[in-house]
Order: structure tokens, then C-alpha cells, then sequence
């Protein structure tokens, strides 16, 4: 794998854990990491059910099977995700409450730490690449264009990693 593979994987990592930052609006993905006993294993709740967005702020969890429904409930509630599923007996309905002023800078914290990860995950990646360089046995101009092509990288990754928090902060502050 090369380098800016790896540094690719770096931002995809990025990009999943800001979706799991919630801004107020429903999102499928908020769900992403629930997971159903289902048969005697557990099963991600997309698995099990279609997930749809009636309204801005509402999901509708349809279960393929409603013997599942208490254990989804259950599984939801578990998740502590700050809101609470109401069962219908056909289907879960979850409504996403309202951010406050102050939740909102609490998630934009959050999704600056996230960002800051994936910078630490970046320089990692460098740092390792740079020292495989050095251990080549390489004509020192040769080793010092391929450092630079490597600082050139980690710049336009941080960039990418910077504009993603932007974005998901701006995301966060609307009303």
C-alpha cells in the first residue's frame, strides 16, 4: 500500500466518525454502530430494517421482521444515543431533539479532537515513510525529492482534514 493510500484511509476513517457527530438533523448513519442480537448473533441494525428519513429530524426504523422490534428498541436505548425510540408495534420512530446553543459547541469540540486524530494518523504515516526512505540506500538528492513528495502529501491532507472540520462545524452552527 502506498503512501497516499494509507493517508486516504486516514480521511475515510475521518469522514465516518464526523458522521457519527450528530447536527441536529436525522442521519442514517447515527445508527451505524448498533448492533441487534438477531439469531443468536449480533447483526447491524441496517441489516435488519429499512432505515428511512420521513422529516428533517425524525427516522423510521422498519424492521424486516417485527419479533425484532424490542430487541432493536432495546439495542437503541443501550446505544445512548440521547434520544428515545417509540414503538409502535410496526415501526421505530426516533426523533432527534433540538440542539442547544451549548450542545452545539460540545459537538463542534468534538469534531475538532476527531480532526486532530486524524493529523496525528497523518504525521504517523510520514514519519514511517520518511524513515523507509532514510533506510534506502539512495543518492541524497534522489532521497530529497522523495521527502518533499511526502511533505507535499501530508500538506494536502491536512488541508482535506481541515476543510472536512470546517465543513461539519458550519453544518453544526446553523440554526
Amino acid at each position: 500500500m502506498n503512501t497516499e493510500e494509507k493517508m486516504q484511509k486516514a480521511i475515510n476513517s475521518l469522514e465516518n466518525k464526523l458522521l457519527n457527530i450528530r447536527a441536529g438533523r436525522a442521519n442514517p448513519a447515527m445508527l451505524n454502530n448498533i448492533m441487534v442480537p438477531c439469531y443468536g448473533t449480533l447483526s447491524p441494525i441496517q441489516s435488519l430494517a429499512n432505515i428511512t428519513v420521513p422529516e428533517a429530524r425524525q427516522l423510521m426504523i422498519k424492521p424486516f421482521d417485527r419479533n425484532w422490534l424490542k430487541d432493536m428498541e432495546r439495542a437503541i436505548n443501550e446505544a445512548n444515543l440521547g434520544i428515545t425510540p417509540i414503538n409502535n408495534g410496526e415501526v421505530i420512530i426516533l426523533t432527534v431533539p433540538e440542539l442547544t446553543e451549548e450542545k452545539r459547541k460540545e459537538y463542534v469540540k468534538e469534531a475538532k479532537a476527531v480532526g486532530e486524530e486524524a493529523k496525528v494518523a497523518l504525521r504517523n504515516i510520514r514519519q514511517e515513510e520518511n524513515n523507509d526512505i532514510k533506510h534506502q540506500e539512495l543518492p541524497e538528492d534522489e532521497e530529497k525529492k522523495q521527502l518533499e513528495n511526502i511533505q507535499e502529501l501530508i500538506t494536502k491532507y491536512n488541508k482535506i482534514v481541515d476543510e472536512h472540520i470546517k465543513q461539519k462545524e458550519n453544518e453544526l452552527m446553523q440554526i
